[in-house]
């Protein structure tokens, strides 16, 4: 057989090697034929073969993403979107502009703002109500696990000092009690009722958008981590999915993860099997899958409800009574978590803090031991804070760590809204992706974007230097924790194809593995740590075709590095 397609004259990084080589990698048939050098290259080419001159770019795996959430942030990017924001002047301004430019729309519905904003994290609704005088807005925070509404919206969702707290969520208030703007985690659901639906093709145009967008930084498969069953008349996000296969529109390969609604109890197990069965009668599982179901244990820290085993501390750093939210019973949870495994399902948890890794642990260790060993590959997202007794316990529970390397780093956030409320020596247990791997844990990356870019080198470039870009602040935590280019590299790629059963055809470059890569401009493994971030992404390639061409007008950066001539 002839290579249709030869990479020549640059560097690959098969993920079997150490480091990347001088090769050239041979493409027939969406498959990788052949990476090698010499005769053994050449006798691929044939004349029909199309020689790509590669200038001394890398070629890596494709990147996975093993945690995000593309339609809900495709949908954003349509909405009002705020991410761009980098003050609460330009949040505000930024929601005047698209109301003013949107006169029809009932709501102002988006999100993106960020808490370190505002004072305390918690913007008000008289600060909406003066941008946006005469209709609701509900905007959720960059990490969605918060919302901020303006007084129209509460009104119209009828919640006033009288509403209590729900279980699970918290509002904001004002000294009599009055709503103050800010609510957060399960007190956002209670707008659900009075909030327009989101219309099946804002869904689907939602889903092109972001895909375009994560195609461009050399994603090539995904896990989305927040699939639910509709509510009233949503948009069915895993339709989105199988129509967007069926039509050919969906290039990148998708795990659909379902949601566990926290209300539903063990009996919605039924409707996600029926659900995983149609996905599984009309598509090959490298294009669609829906085999793992998302749980919730916990919120996060900079709200106070990730759910830790010590006290969160006030503002003059004494003791209080909160530990943070757990959604589940740990007793209800490892019974669910049973029977989600004995259905042969992967089990993807949300545990952020210490507590909640705890009872995710447990709720594996109590599946395994009712159902035995299996190939499930059940994964703890997040991992903020992880006490050192239970990172001994992934590798052999063989549960993954999904890590979301950029945060692993001391920015506002971090520093105003969280660490200063944690117990002392908290700092030394965040983010411990060293120890786990270490410890023999499988690491799997992602970036949980639109919580915060879905960008792989960005994340590369925290996980191996424990600080941001061109950043003046120390590292996070002790040097231990940082993970070599190769681990986080790796986790990248073939660890969350292992995580979503790709990696018998993806996440390595070896022959007969399907032709899934990016080509990055220069040569990774020749950058100085700190200058990782400044590779970036030329093309990216899914079953042997370019989905992806960095526009020629974008200036490659550090090209010296790696480059052969």
């Amino acid at each position: 057989m002839y290579a249709e397609t030869l990479l020549e004259n640059g560097w690959v990084y098969t993920g079997s090697d150490a480091a990347p080589v001088q090769a050239s990698l041979a493409i027939a048939d969406g498959r990788i034929l052949a990476v090698g050098t010499g005769d053994e290259i050449e006798a691929t080419v044939g004349n029909g073969t199309k020689r790509v001159d590669l200038q001394g770019q890398l070629v890596v795996p494709g990147f996975q993403d093993a945690h995000i959430h593309p339609i809900f942030a495709g949908i954003e990017m349509l909405q009002c979107d705020l991410t761009a924001a980098e003050t609460a002047d330009e949040v505000l301004a930024a929601i005047a502009q698209y109301a003013e430019e949107n006169p029809d729309e009932p709501w102002i519905l988006g999100a993106g703002w960020s808490m370190d904003m505002f004072p305390g994290g918690t913007p008000l609704r008289q600060q909406l109500d003066a941008v946006v005088p005469g209709r609701p807005v509900f905007l959720q925070n960059r990490d969605h696990h918060g919302a901020w509404a303006n007084t129209a919206a509460f009104e119209a969702a009828g919640i006033n000092a009288e509403t209590p707290d729900p279980e699970g969520g918290r509002f904001e208030r004002e000294a009599d009690g009055t709503p103050a703007g800010t609510v957060h985690e399960g007190a956002a659901d209670l707008f659900n009722h009075v909030k327009p639906s989101i219309p099946y093709e804002l869904a689907y145009q939602g889903l092109l958008a972001a895909q375009q967008l994560l195609l461009a930084q050399g994603i090539t498969a995904w896990q989305d981590a927040w699939v639910p069953v509709p509510e009233g008349n949503d948009a069915d996000n895993l339709k989105v999915y199988m129509d967007a296969a069926k039509a050919g529109d969906l290039l990148v390969r998708v795990t659909a993860c379902h949601w566990w609604d926290r209300t539903a109890g063990i009996g919605q197990l039924d409707a996600i099997l029926e659900r995983r069965k149609a996905v599984a009668d009309a598509f090959d599982p490298a294009v669609l899958n829906a085999n793992s179901v998302k749980v919730m244990v916990d919120g996060v820290a900079e709200n106070y409800t990730a759910a830790m085993h010590h006290v969160y501390l006030d503002h003059h750093g004494h003791d209080t009574d909160n530990r943070g939210i757990e959604f589940f019973d740990p007793a209800e949870m490892q019974e669910f978590v049973t029977a989600i495994d004995a259905a042969g399902m992967q089990v993807h948890f949300h545990a952020l803090g210490d507590r909640a890794v705890t009872d995710a642990l447990d709720a594996v260790d109590a599946a395994r031991q009712a159902n035995g060993a299996n190939d499930n590959r059940h994964h703890l997202a997040h991992l903020q804070v992880v006490r050192s007794e239970d990172i001994q316990r992934f590798a052999p529970l063989n549960a993954a760590a999904n890590v979301q390397a950029l945060w692993a780093c001391h920015e506002e956030q971090m520093d105003t809204l969280t660490l200063p409320f944690l117990e002392p020596g908290a700092e030394d247990r965040h983010y411990p992706f060293g120890e786990l791997a270490a410890e023999g844990a499988h690491l799997v990356a992602g970036s949980d974007w639109p919580v915060s870019t879905a960008d792989p080198l960005a994340a590369i470039h925290v996980a191996v230097n424990r600080a941001s870009p061109d950043s003046e602040l120390p590292p996070l935590g002790p040097e231990s924790q940082k993970l070599s280019l190769k681990q986080i590299l790796d986790a990248y790629t073939q660890g969350t194809a292992w995580i979503n059963h790709l990696d018998a055809q993806t996440g390595t470059l070896e022959p007969g593995k399907l032709a899934d890569l990016a080509i990055l401009d220069t040569n990774l493994f020749a950058l100085a740590a700190e200058d990782l971030h400044r590779a970036a992404v030329t093309q990216t390639w899914i079953g042997g075709n370019c989905v992806y061409q960095r526009p020629a007008a974008e200036s490659a950066v550090n090209r010296e590095a790696g480059v052969l001539n």
